[in-house]
This record gives C-alpha cells, sequence and structure tokens, in this order.
C-alpha cells in the first residue's frame, strides 16, 4: 500500500493556489495594512494574539463542519487520543456556536458507561452553565479531565428530550486500545470490536487473531460501532487485509489536490475469508471508507443502521507560534466514486449536526423505510454490479432497527446518575477475591454466574439514598437487560473488556445475532445479497 504523505503525515505541503496570486497577495496587504492601522493609530492597545486567534477562528467556522484551529497550547492534547493516555471522563467533542457538542464517547470510557450520547450539548458543568462562554478547547479540557477518581457534574440538552438530562461521572484512565475486543464467536469465526483507529490498530488487530485462532478463521465478523475513525493509514492497512493485490480501497480529490488513489499493495490474509462488516449511526470516517471498500468489491456483507457520513480529508498545517490549522484538502470517494460526506452548507455548523440528529426524529434508527436515497447518487459494485448509493454515510446491506426494549427512564437516569458504576465498583470490591477464586475461566462465569436478587435489592437502595425513587413497573420491563449489564460489568472487572462486550453481545443484540446468522449461512447470503 502506498502511503501518500499529503494527507497521512504532519508534514507542510504546498498546494497549488485556489486564486490567483496576485488577488490572494491584494488580500494580504490588506489584511497587513489594516494591523498596520491598528498598531499605530488605534487609541488603545490591541491585543493582537487575541486578535489574529479570534480572526482565523471565525474564518475557519465559514468552511465546511470539520476543518478547525487548534492553538498551540492544545496541540499536544488533541493528538492524546490517537497515541497516548490521558484521564478525564472520555469523549470526542465540537465546539459549535460556542457550544459544547458530543462527537462520541470514547468506548469503555467512563461517559459511554452512564449514557452520554453522539449529538448531546453539554451545557452546564458542576451546574455552572458553559454556553455562550467563549469555549475553547483549553476550557474544555480544563472542566472534563482531571485525576482517576475525582466526580464531575454535567447537564445535557438531547434532541426530542425536552428538559435537560443531568450525568454525574468518575473521570478514569481513558482506553487507547483500539481493539476492544476479540473472541472466537462461533467454532473457526472471529469475531473483532474496533473502537477506533490509532497508531496501533493494525498490531492489535492481527495480534489478536494470533492470540486466538491457532488457525485461519472461516469468517470473521468485524464490529465497528460507535468506531469515529482516527488514523487513516492505519484503516487502509486493516482494510487491505481483505481484499487482492491492486484492488483500490479509497480514492481523494479536491480543488487544489489531483486525484489520489489508496489500493491494496498485496493480497490480503483474508482476501477470500466471508467477512461481515457491523455499523450503526456512530461509525465514521475511516470506518465508512472501510465499509465502503468491502462493499463496493462485493467482498463483504455490511450489517446494521446508516453510518454517520464523514468523508472529507484534513491535513494539519503548522502555523509560525506551534498552532496548527486541521483544514480540509479533498473528499474521500469510494471505489465506486460514491461521496460518503453527508451534504453541508459552508459555515452553517449547526444545521450540518442538526441533520445528523434529525435522523433520529425521522426514524431512521428503527425503520430503513425512513431513509431516501436519490436515483442520481446511485452507483454499481464493482464486481456483482449491485446497486448502492452514495450522498452521506454507508448504507448497510442488511438493515437492524435499534433495539430500545430494554431501556426505560429509571433505568437510563439510575446510569446517567452514576448510581451503577459507583455501586458496582463497590460491589465488586468485596467480592473480587471469592469470585476470582471460583470462576477461574470466562467460560465458566458465563455459563454459571447469574446476578443474586439481593444485588438488584441492594443496588436499588442504594439509588433511593441518592433520591432516585424506586419505579416498580419500570424495574420490571428493564430487569432482564440490568441483570445482563451487572454481570458483564463483573466480568470485565475479572477478566477483560472482551468478556464485557461478549456478554452483552451474546444476550440479545438483533446486529450480532444477525451477523452470526450471515457468517454461519454465508453461501445463501452470498447468492441473496452479494450476487442480486
Amino acid at each position: 500500500m502506498k502511503t501518500k504523505a499529503l494527507f497521512l503525515s504532519l508534514s507542510i505541503v504546498m498546494l497549488p493556489c485556489a486564486v490567483p496570486a496576485q488577488d490572494l497577495g491584494n488580500q494580504m496587504t490588506k489584511l497587513g495594512q489594516t494591523l498596520f492601522y491598528l498598531n499605530n493609530y488605534y487609541l488603545d492597545t490591541v491585543n493582537f494574539p487575541k486578535l489574529m486567534e479570534q480572526m482565523i477562528v471565525h474564518t475557519i467556522s465559514e468552511l465546511d463542519p470539520h476543518s478547525y484551529y487548534i492553538p498551540a497550547k492544545d496541540v499536544r492534547a488533541a493528538s492524546e487520543p490517537l497515541e497516548g493516555n490521558f484521564e478525564g471522563i472520555g469523549i470526542e467533542f465540537s465546539i459549535i456556536l460556542d457550544t459544547l457538542v458530543v462527537v462520541a464517547p470514547v468506548a469503555g470510557g467512563p461517559s459511554e458507561a452512564v449514557g452520554i450520547r453522539a449529538a448531546d450539548r453539554i451545557v452546564a458543568i458542576n451546574d455552572t452553565s458553559i454556553t455562550r462562554i467563549g469555549l475553547t478547547n483549553e476550557r474544555v479540557y480544563g472542566y472534563l479531565r482531571g485525576p482517576k477518581g475525582t466526580k464531575v457534574r454535567i447537564s445535557v440538552a438531547r434532541r426530542g428530550v425536552n428538559e435537560l438530562l443531568h450525568f454525574e461521572i468518575t473521570r478514569d484512565k481513558i482506553p487507547i486500545n483500539s481493539v476492544d475486543a476479540a473472541y472466537e464467536a462461533l467454532p473457526d469465526i472471529a469475531y473483532l470490536r474496533l473502537t477506533r483507529f490509532s497508531l496501533t490498530s493494525t498490531e492489535e488487530f492481527l495480534d489478536a487473531l494470533k492470540d486466538k485462532f491457532t488457525r485461519m478463521p472461516k469468517g470473521v465478523i468485524l464490529d465497528l460501532r460507535g468506531n469515529s475513525g482516527g488514523v487513516m493509514n492505519t484503516a487502509l492497512q486493516i482494510t487491505e487485509q481483505f481484499l487482492k493485490k491492486g484492488q483500490l480501497m479509497v480514492y481523494m480529490e479536491g480543488a487544489n489536490v489531483p486525484r489520489m488513489d489508496e489500493v491494496a499493495s498485496r493480497q490480503g490474509f483474508f482476501f477470500d475469508t466471508p467477512v461481515v462488516v457491523v455499523i450503526d449511526e456512530g461509525s465514521a470516517s475511516a470506518s465508512e471508507i472501510l465499509a465502503g471498500a468491502l462493499q463496493d468489491w462485493d467482498r463483504g456483507i455490511i450489517i446494521g443502521r446508516r453510518s454517520f457520513g464523514k468523508g472529507l480529508v484534513q491535513n494539519r498545517f503548522p502555523l509560525n507560534d506551534g498552532s496548527l490549522i486541521h483544514l480540509t484538502v479533498a473528499r474521500y470517494h469510494t471505489p465506486t466514486g460514491r461521496v460518503i460526506q453527508t451534504p453541508y452548507q459552508k459555515g452553517d455548523q449547526e444545521g450540518y449536526y442538526r441533520n445528523l440528529i434529525d435522523r433520529y426524529a425521522r426514524g431512521e434508527q428503527f425503520s430503513r423505510d425512513s431513509i431516501r436515497f436519490l436515483d442520481s447518487l446511485s452507483y454499481k459494485t464493482l464486481v456483482n454490479r449491485r446497486t448502492v448509493y452514495g450522498g452521506g454515510g454507508i448504507m448497510p446491506d442488511i438493515f437492524v432497527p435499534q433495539d430500545t426494549t430494554g431501556y426505560t427512564p429509571y433505568w437510563s437516569r439510575m446510569i446517567r446518575m452514576g448510581i451503577v458504576v459507583e455501586f458496582m465498583n463497590r460491589y465488586i470490591d468485596g467480592v473480587r477475591t471469592s469470585l476470582s477464586q471460583k470462576y477461574t475461566s470466562f467460560s465458566v462465569f458465563n455459563s454459571e454466574y447469574r446476578i443474586p436478587d439481593e444485588i438488584i435489592e441492594q443496588m436499588v437502595a442504594f439509588a433511593e439514598t441518592k433520591n432516585l425513587v424506586k419505579d416498580e413497573a419500570a424495574l420490571r420491563i428493564s430487569l432482564p437487560f440490568i441483570r445482563v449489564q451487572l454481570k458483564a460489568l463483573i466480568a470485565r472487572t475479572l477478566f477483560d473488556s472482551s468478556a464485557y462486550v461478549r456478554i452483552i453481545n451474546e444476550w440479545n443484540d438483533p446486529a450480532y445475532n444477525k451477523a452470526l446468522e450471515v457468517i454461519t449461512n454465508w453461501k445463501k447470503y452470498e447468492r441473496e445479497i452479494l450476487s442480486r
């Protein structure tokens, strides 16, 4: 695989001028004159560093929704989710119209544990409003990061919910491993959940397969739900594991960037192994490129819900004070030519994210019929000439609606208040040794352990001490799901994150169950899906 330095490094790149050099020079002269007059004739002292930062931020806000400015003091922190450890609440975020918006909770992190969702707007921290106060990345890090074990209260405005939602989150070390789970789902069937694409993802991916399998798996389930992207080079290295040498994985093209193709540099280890990719509305960017490439080559079956729709190429351009401009320079296209990016109006970040939130209101997470594609955006796959669509995200071959049957406002509030995490941490501390001695393997634990009724009763009583009144009717509805959640939390402490994911998956995850059905009946679904 060829590595394109333009997109995959942080080096300075000279691009062709979008406007004639004389016109650009005139504008730069105009700006220089303005600053000269301010410096020499304005009646008061001018804070030029602050003025320039504000100007840059405003200018870039008039572009696409994924270009942004990183002050010098925030540059290191902006790279930590991909290459280092840090402690905090674990969210990816954007600042939109001076409002803190959650892009995605970090999988396995404390925010995900209490139910923070993508598109939530954090409006208050520790009962103090943070809206319209001139938010910066540095201020957000100051609010949300902190030593492991410390608590922070946040208030969230959520689309479709009339009142503010209040969460109590215990800060923790944010997990950076990208392979969150890897296990043998069925004999010779590998299941891997990738929560992000980091610098170590390819090594983690291959090592996980080596550790779990002594021979080549007969099928692979790749779970990319909630994977918001990351290092593109890594995603392409994993994509080519499922393709043949020379097959196009993605191409990039922009007004000032000629088309650049990324092709598989060698035949992948799994080039003819049945593969199912599971996606949802939280799958974005690099996840969509992987799913789109396998779909376009009729190489794998995509299951789940329509992905996020982020298909813009950014490069980091350093400025003289150590700050960076994270600037969109091109668009990603799948091998058939589909544009992954959801449409947007320049400068309207609010409308862009509101449109994504409105997908939920239109019922996209529950019904395939609520999703409409224009015929003009249809494409043909490269082998079997199936119809696929561009225009925003990757539409799965098999749609699986979101299952919310186990959720009730009572259980949801218990999670948001941090009651479940706090109670289970205390409970597990008291029984860890005895459980470890009794259940020496995950398989024994999974088959034999059941959550005792008294644990549920104790947790409900603990919640009442936190002013959450017991709701008998809601408890009956959520009880099966609660038992599974608590068992999974114990399994994660006794074993690892794979144990947690496996218990949740195997209980009643419709997308996971469908993936198993497809991978074990591959010939049937290959005829019905990939050859239609």
